[in-house]
């Protein structure tokens, strides 16, 4: 008989939709991930970013399912780090977080506050800030890695976003190691997760997450001036590319997994630059290029 799902918890009934109905898209790419990339190892302490976003609490969601189900032992802390929320976003935080099950640990700061006042790259300062802010409290709690809630979507956005307004061939990394905190690491455990089952999980158990918590993003919509990002920009590219070639998404990500470094002009390893002229001579008499159609 089927259990009756009206005497389960809210929690219980996300964990038993994670399991059951999105095991597919949800668990099974993150179990995945996580071990593609070797980003969980015995006795690590992972400090589980938590903004508000689907995507973060999504994130500790599977986390703490996964510390329950794991075959070695390890930690996870659940944090929020407030750069200056309104009362009723850090509200909605924490009635989600109790929702979910999760029991997190908040640290104040006044990062709104002070980029407000900044009228060059607000974002990137923000962003820059927070980060600092994370590694700071992450360490406080005892932890040795971040996990963030960066998803396979974020993976080809940026990939393309690098490649047309940076003019770099530049993926985001499943892991990191951090050069200013000695010992810590980045990890985004949701690497092979797509966005658009992460907005049907959400709307099938009518979860309501932050949008954009930022002010400044805030008073623009309250003036009715639209931010028109490049990340809104490229996902508005990659849809349009989708509807003559469905898999371009997967296509993107699939080669920042096999780049031919044969066919690079250059590259930079280490912060060092390297050109192909380098080894260019000494390799006379070497393959034909595959013809161009």
């Amino acid at each position: 008989m089927a259990r009756d799902l009206s005497r389960l918890t809210p929690a219980q009934q996300v964990e038993r939709g994670i399991q059951k109905k999105y095991r597919d898209t949800l668990w099974g790419p993150f179990i995945a991930g996580i071990k593609e990339y070797r980003l969980i190892q015995p006795g690590d302490r992972v400090c589980v970013c938590v903004s508000g976003g689907k995507d973060s609490m999504l994130l500790a969601k599977l986390m703490q399912m996964l510390q329950r189900r794991s075959d070695f032992p390890f930690e996870v802390k659940f944090l929020v780090m407030d750069p200056g929320y309104t009362p009723e976003n850090r509200q909605r935080i924490m009635d989600n977080a109790a929702l979910l099950g999760l029991e997190v640990t908040v640290r104040d700061t006044d990062i709104f506050r002070f980029v407000s006042g900044v009228e060059k790259n607000p974002c990137y300062l923000c962003a820059r800030m927070r980060r600092g802010y994370l590694y700071k409290y992450a360490q406080e709690l005892g932890c040795n890695k971040i996990a963030l809630g960066h998803h396979f979507s974020d993976v080809v956005e940026t990939t393309l976003m690098g490649l047309l307004y940076g003019a770099q061939i530049q993926a985001m990394m499943p892991k990191l190691h951090s050069r200013n905190y000695p010992g810590m690491e980045l990890i985004r455990p949701m690497y092979r997760v797509h966005e658009e089952d992460i907005i049907a999980w959400a709307k099938y158990h009518e979860l309501r997450f932050l949008q954009c918590a930022c002010r400044f993003t805030e008073k623009a919509e309250t003036e009715g001036r639209e931010s028109l990002s490049k990340r809104k920009e490229t996902k508005a590219l990659l849809k349009e590319l989708r509807k003559t070639n469905p898999d371009v998404e997967k296509h993107i990500f699939a080669a920042i997994h096999s780049v031919n470094m044969d066919t690079l002009l250059g590259w930079k390893r280490d912060g060092a630059e390297h050109s192909f002229l380098e080894e260019y001579d000494s390799k006379k008499g070497g393959s034909e290029e595959p013809p161009v159609e």
